[in-house]
């Protein structure tokens, strides 16, 4: 396998999160974390996947469907964290707060070099909001 990057391809990692309710998601992200929704497709069904931009950090939303793409509420657990690096995470996590999202711990200074905190969006996924000191 070749890995040899082109000047006019950039190798990128883009999680997507499943979730109960994508209409809903993509809402929410915009309000809490002023998200631009770059691209979404809707299915018959209504289920949607959106591809989002917090500041130009990508990642998909989708609604999740059985077993191959479970939810968080439908796995009982998350075995990701979002690390969501920002020049402010103090506000970030204020208005993820304040559209919804639930404070696991405060944003403080870290014993290891970072301002961090921790949230959990209500689709159940686990932001740890931060940057380095």
């Amino acid at each position: 396998m070749e890995n040899n990057p082109t000047a006019d391809f950039e190798t990128a990692i883009r999680p997507t999160l499943s979730v109960s309710n994508g209409a809903a998601a993509v809402e929410f992200y915009k309000k809490a974390f002023n998200a631009d929704e770059l691209m979404r497709v809707e299915a018959p069904d209504g289920a949607i996947v959106a591809e989002l931009s917090i500041n130009g950090a990508r990642f998909f939303v989708a609604d999740g469907a059985g077993a191959e793409h479970p939810t968080p509420e439908k796995a009982a657990s998350i075995p990701i964290r979002m690390g969501l690096i920002v020049a402010n995470p103090d506000a970030f996590a204020a208005s993820a707060i304040a559209a919804g999202a639930t404070e696991v711990y405060p944003v403080a200074d870290q014993d290891y070099g970072y301002r961090l905190g921790h949230v959990i969006d209500p689709f159940g996924h686990h932001w740890e909001i931060g940057r380095p000191l």
